[in-house]
């Protein structure tokens, strides 16, 4: 965009507001003019009085707004300054309008200032309460705009704040996820050196790799699907070494969706909560299947786990009574704080058995 381009964008809030300002003049000119044909009958017709109305009153408005709003823009005029701009352009405004008015009505300027010089107090008292009326509504509508100006700001500032805190909150929730993990693996780890050195040794390499894999991107505000994915295809990998055969997994992205932006670590704590209450505690293990679709307007994001499910003997529900765990806990609070009522979340059973993590956020 050139200079120009961009100085008439900048200026056309001001055109404007000087456009609107002699509507609103023109109005006034009417009613003053009303005012001098019909109540104080001055010898002079309507046209007459509305012409040479609207030529001072227009003039006066062009000389006071016009500066008002090339030194002061639509803000609030400083008191003082504008006063004086006030009183300098009174005669100017009555000597070119009556000027201007003589030359459209093609009559002698002099004829003009006579009728009113034969009733010059008449004259003055309406000049000075006209002065008055619309001094006041101007300066009223400046002092309004500009304290709806200072509650934007104030408004903007608030919103700043929250914005921050809520950045705050998110930054919070999110480096507890990770701790979480960590010291659950590093413990796995501990247990697995005494008795399968080499087993362990694997397991450190693909911790590695998978602190390496999160490193860049678990402190960004955003993510894509296929990036997460691929964490969770690192951290899966990662829980099979420990767990053998008992832990079958699968990923499913549909091409369409490995660009879609999401929230980082957003599925890792329900991969970590499917394994560790319902493929883990099964003697036989179990599968985790990860898959993504878009539904409408919605992104839902889906780990179906064949574990223990929701329920066992006696009415028990350990995933419920873990609900409150950091990563559960976690995955409800950022949501709520990233979309509020928009986003949901869900645990029922899955068919035949085990549990099912549904995440639906908007797309």
């Amino acid at each position: 965009m050139n200079t120009v381009q961009a100085n008439t964008l900048q200026d056309y809030p001001r055109l404007r507001r000087f456009a609107a300002d002699l509507g609103i003049t023109c109005i006034f000119n009417t009613a003053i003019a009303l005012a001098i044909t019909y109540l104080m009958r001055i010898h002079s017709s309507f046209y007459v009085n509305l012409v040479v109305s609207m030529c001072i009153g227009l003039t006066m408005v062009s000389i006071v707004d016009g500066c008002r709003l090339l030194m002061w823009g639509t803000g609030k005029p400083p008191r003082l300054p504008f006063l004086l701009l006030f009183i300098v352009a009174l005669p100017s405004a009555q000597f070119f309008g009556n000027t201007v008015a003589s030359w459209i009505l093609g009559i002698p300027r002099e004829s003009i200032t006579a009728v009113r010089a034969n009733n010059t107090v008449s004259f003055m008292t309406l000049f000075l309460l006209t002065c008055i009326a619309i001094t006041w509504f101007f300066w009223s509508r400046g002092k309004m705009e500009y304290l709806k100006a200072q509650a934007e700001a104030e408004k903007a500032r608030a919103a700043a704040i929250e914005k921050q805190a809520i950045q705050a909150q998110l930054q919070m929730l999110q480096a507890q996820i990770e701790p979480h993990m960590l010291f659950n693996t590093l413990a796995n780890l501990q247990g697995l050196i005494a008795v399968d050195a080499q087993r362990a040794q694997h397991m450190l390499d693909q911790l590695i790799q998978y602190l390496r894999a999160t490193l860049a991107s678990s402190r960004s505000e955003k993510t894509t699907l296929a990036h997460e994915f691929s964490l969770m295809d690192a951290y899966l990998s990662l829980m099979q070494v420990r767990m053998g055969a008992r832990l079958k997994y699968s990923l499913h992205l549909p091409e369409e969706l490995r660009a879609q932006e999401v929230p980082p670590m957003l599925m890792q704590p329900l991969v970590e909560n499917a394994i560790k209450h319902g493929i883990e505690p099964k003697l036989g293990g179990g599968h985790i299947e990860v898959s993504a679709l878009r539904d409408g307007g919605m992104l839902c994001l889906r780990i179906a786990d064949t574990g223990l499910g929701l329920e066992l003997e006696g009415g028990a529900r350990p995933a419920d009574a873990h609900s409150t765990h950091v990563g559960l806990a976690n995955i409800r609070d950022r949501l709520r704080a990233l979309y509020g009522e928009r986003a949901s979340f869900e645990l029922s059973p899955n068919a035949p058995e085990g549990a099912v993590a549904e995440v639906r956020i908007p797309s």
